[in-house]
């Protein structure tokens, strides 16, 4: 018996350095990350791997978003039109905002195939309950099509009512796809749309988990909430499908995020993000480039905007780096709303040079937990820029989960990333980068009606902490990386 145990942790030791060193040397990872998960594969060598190999592996490497070259065509060639007017200088910016910015425009461009859109109108939603009574009255309204994709999908109060307002629109003939994660809702399962696709809708899983019981990708989540109906209307923001999102939780009390309703040419970003993630996974009803789901938009507005989106099958960190370029170009001030705020060092030396430049940033963080270690690594990050002069203030009134970031009164970026190593590298992620003043100054108004209901984090307050919440900030920050 003896001999057995021998072998066996001498063959989980082996695996234990061969794992080490393909992290070192064969992954795309910082520095702090691969220290993280060195650290764990050695001091928790058995459970170590187990840890790794359901959170830790990348997948930047496999092309699991296909479209058939046919259908790019008209996209791709967008793209590629905007990139070179911009690079001659023969690109009509009639939004000053838009030209003022264009060098993020094209860094969302040429990373992301991000096409510039115009001819937008957005209405923002901050109360959950007005947001899911305006999307029931478009799904009834659908003629065409409905296109759903959220990461989190209840099938409580709300959700039933989401889902029978699609089932009655797929008995009567419009086509309805619905995607959701099999983590982030792992209470649902296909069999709970029998009756819908009973009537010929499709429902797909995203990653889903083997026998229902061991998900190989659990710690690559696809986190980004879509809805796009009849190609003419979208939805994009923080909140997703339950009832803890209308303020239906013991736990969290009143629930704080933003959302956006769109019509006009960004829908169309929005909906080719969809067909990606759909086809993805569909088996036997992939999408395919087609007029219905790009109808001619007419006049609906004047904004300018670029749907951006991100992903572990990425070599580059695209909303990051949208991030960084905002952060950098700011000149006055900085606005940022995030639940979990764990940037990386990157972001920090950013926000860092920001302070020390004169520029006044402003951050608004949650006042509890959904997930301790996440909560006080946040709580440190915030705490190290009180010290340095930022503005922080703590959510008091209920759970904040918005991921908003406003530069100057100029540019606001809206969407399902957070601040952190898991949105930035991890998760599938979606963001709207909005050039205009009038928006921007919209979500500042937001911002600061939100300051009524937060309490200011000063550093006298950071520094009176005790010693056990220093201990938890010590952990967290130790394993920020891989949070």
């Amino acid at each position: 018996m003896s001999f057995v145990i021998s072998i066996v942790t001498a063959v989980l030791f082996i695996v234990n350095i061969l794992l080490a060193i393909s992290i070192i040397f064969l992954e795309r990872r910082s520095a702090q990350s691969i220290w993280a998960w060195v650290l764990v594969l050695f001091f928790i060598p058995i459970f170590g791997f187990l840890i790794y190999m359901a959170f830790g592996r990348t997948i930047y490497n496999q092309n699991i978003f296909k479209i058939d070259e046919k259908d790019k065509v008209g996209l791709e060639y967008l793209v590629e039109e905007q990139l070179k007017d911009i690079k001659d200088k023969q690109f009509s910016f009639v939004n000053p905002l838009a030209n003022k910015y264009k060098k993020l425009i094209h860094m969302l461009l040429y990373n992301n195939h991000s096409f510039l859109t115009n001819n937008n109108s957005i209405t923002t939603y901050t109360n959950m309950n007005e947001k899911f009574e305006a999307m029931l009255e478009d799904i009834r309204n659908a003629k065409d099509h409905i296109h759903f994709q959220y990461y989190i999908f209840r099938m409580d109060g709300i959700g039933k009512k989401l889902y029978n307002a699609m089932l009655e629109k797929q008995k009567e003939g419009v086509s309805v796809k619905i995607l959701y994660d099999d983590m982030g809702s792992r209470a649902l399962s296909l069999r709970q749309f029998k009756e819908i696709k009973s009537y010929g809708g499709n429902v797909e899983a995203f990653f889903p988990s083997l026998f229902n019981l061991i998900n190989p990708r659990m710690n690559n989540r696809n986190h980004r909430k879509i809805v796009v109906i009849d190609g003419e209307i979208g939805y994009i923001g923080g909140s997703n499908v339950g009832d803890e999102y209308i303020g239906h939780s013991e736990k969290f009390g009143e629930w704080r995020d933003t959302h956006l309703r769109i019509k006009g040419n960004a829908v169309k970003s929005l909906q080719l993000r969809f067909m990606l993630d759909w086809n993805s996974h569909s088996k036997r009803h992939n999408l395919v480039y087609n007029e219905q789901y790009f109808p001619t938009i007419y006049n609906e507005g004047d904004t300018y905007m670029q749907i951006a989106s991100s992903g572990p099958d990425e070599v580059w960190q695209q909303i990051k780096y949208g991030y960084l370029k905002m952060i950098y170009r700011a000149q006055h001030s900085i606005y940022i709303q995030s639940p979990y705020f764990i940037p990386d060092q990157s972001v920090m030396e950013a926000l860092r040079v920001a302070i020390l430049s004169g520029v006044k940033v402003h951050l608004m963080i949650p006042n509890m937990p959904d997930h301790p270690f996440v909560y006080w690594g946040t709580f440190s990050r915030a705490g190290s820029l009180v010290n340095m002069g930022a503005e922080v203030h703590i959510y008091e009134k209920g759970f904040l989960h918005q991921k908003v970031v406003i530069i100057d009164d100029e540019v606001v970026s809206i969407g399902t990333t957070n601040i952190d190593n898991r949105s930035f590298l991890l998760n599938f992620e979606v963001n709207a980068f909005i050039y205009s003043k009038k928006e921007a100054e919209k979500q500042r108004h937001i911002y600061e009606e939100d300051v009524k209901s937060s309490s200011l984090l000063t550093t006298e307050k950071y520094e009176a902490r005790g010693k056990w919440v220093k201990v938890k900030e010590g952990v967290a920050n130790l394993i920020a990386p891989i949070l």
